[in-house]
């Protein structure tokens, strides 16, 4: 079996394991890529606040992911697509989804729940795995269409012991898709350990079975993250076909904000983790090590982060309450008579019809 070695360009410490690529992180594309990241983490801090004082319903959250969704999405074209699933808003946001949207969609409005006006975006795929035939979909269309668009799937661990994705990386194959598979391994589907899900080593080595490249890259090192996404989007773009990415991310919180980690991991150890690993941290420590580290900048972009997350959270909660006949009515064409049942039940129970 071939092995699959965990690429890194920064370590814990911020400083270069590899630097034959150092040229490509300038001191602009590593502020962009701070910027991103704080301000993707700031809204996830926010997210959590409003769930826990019930002006939201249930939100997922993301911390130890913001390196590899921030380093991902930073690699895409301006019409490249993408495909998220719902604890993707931190990649979404970071490639432009609009942030008053995207709260909408947590407060259980429609518009949430929509592809994105701004950019190629479609809604977080909620079901496990279900999106990644649907990319593959859209990347076989751009070849027919002429393009040289691309597009990128996003998925947990756990999506690999569903059928989509070994029909989505199977199909892809066959026609080359030009699509990215970007798996951000976290070691738990919910709360289940990967030790219990597959007996593989890793989760790049399934690539082997559907004769596509399969890279496995530290998901905490956001350069790392970069440039194996770009590379991948390369040989997407130049007809070589898909790619399977493993991201090797830590979990930092819980699965969703109804979930209690406590009962299946051991949380001091998690703590340790994080104070080691955390990608913002490690990033910050690339900066001080570069001399690019400024105590203003940094005060500067979290005060607008701040402002624009605020802006948003107003907004979100001055629009009009959701309309709970949205999520019957836009299930079916035609409606079937156990949703027009449900429809008319939440109606006669709640009254807000």
């Amino acid at each position: 079996m071939e092995s699959y070695p965990l690429y890194q360009m920064i370590d814990e410490n911020g400083e270069w394991v590899n630097k034959s690529h150092e040229e490509e992180f300038n001191e602009e594309k590593v502020k962009e890529f701070y910027y991103h990241m704080l301000r993707i983490r700031t809204y996830d801090q926010k997210g959590v606040a409003l769930q826990r004082q019930g002006r939201i319903g249930t939100y997922v959250p993301f911390p130890g992911h913001e390196g590899a969704q921030v380093g991902s999405a930073l690699a895409l074209s301006e019409n490249d697509w993408m495909f998220p699933t719902y604890r993707d808003h931190g990649a979404s946001l970071t490639f432009g989804a609009d942030l008053d949207r995207m709260l909408l969609h947590w407060n259980g409005r429609i518009e949430g729940c929509l592809p994105s006006k701004e950019k190629r975006i479609m809604p977080a795929s909620i079901p496990i795995a279900t999106h990644l035939p649907h990319a593959t979909g859209a990347a076989i269309a751009e070849v027919y269409k002429g393009t040289d668009n691309a597009a990128i799937a996003y998925f947990g661990d756990g999506a690999t012991s569903e059928g989509d994705f070994h029909e989505g990386l199977n199909i892809a194959s066959v026609f080359k898709a030009p699509v990215v598979f970007f798996n951000q391994n976290n070691g738990y589907a919910i709360s289940l350990p990967i030790e219990k899900q597959m007996n593989s080593e890793t989760i790049a080595q399934k690539a082997v079975a559907y004769g596509i490249p399969g890279v496995r890259v530290d998901g905490m090192d956001v350069f790392a993250v970069h440039y194996a996404v770009k590379e991948a989007l390369e040989r997407a773009r130049k007809g070589e076909g898909p790619t399977l990415i493993e991201a090797v991310v830590i979990r930092f919180g819980a699965h969703t904000t109804a979930d209690d980690p406590s009962k299946y991991r051991d949380q001091e150890e998690i703590n340790r983790q994080k104070e080691a690993k955390d990608p913002l941290l490690r990033l910050e420590k690339h900066l001080q090590f570069r001399g690019f580290w400024s105590e203003e900048w940094v005060e500067s972009i979290q005060s607008d982060i701040r402002k624009e997350i605020e802006a948003a959270v107003e907004k979100m909660e001055n629009a009009p309450a959701a309309n709970t006949d949205d999520m019957f009515d836009h299930v079916f064409r035609e409606p079937t008579w156990t949703i027009s049942r449900q429809k008319e039940q939440l109606g006669l129970i709640g009254g807000n019809r």
